[in-house]
């Protein structure tokens, strides 16, 4: 549980630090060339086992991203496509991600 809080509160501090210079326009570009085919078109899954990404907060997203990287959050499916990202690459998806707006629940 501590290990858990510790990395959280890591992962908000980097994306408080990253997010001010991040780029939403990169962040996209590297979405759609990592991301898009599980995770979908402007962060909506087409898929029930894979999450919507729209609208998510940064601090989670970036957290998440470098757990999945730094191996610290266990997915098999993840793991090696976050493991090429630097912080920058997660900071810009990040931006990207949370200024979409989800849609809305049927």
């Amino acid at each position: 549980m501590t290990k858990t809080l510790l990395i959280l509160a890591t992962g908000a501090l980097l994306a408080s630090t990253f997010a001010q210079a991040a780029d939403p326009a990169a962040g996209k570009q590297k979405y759609e060339t990592t991301c898009v085919a599980c995770h979908g078109a402007n962060g909506i899954s087409i898929a029930e086992i894979y999450p919507d990404l729209a609208g998510q907060k940064k601090a989670y997203l970036i957290s998440q991203m470098q757990a999945f990287r730094d191996g610290t959050r266990k997915n098999p499916i993840m793991e090696p496509m976050a493991k090429g990202l630097s912080d920058i690459d997660i900071a810009n998806m990040a931006e990207y991600l949370s200024a979409i707006k989800p849609h809305a629940i049927p």
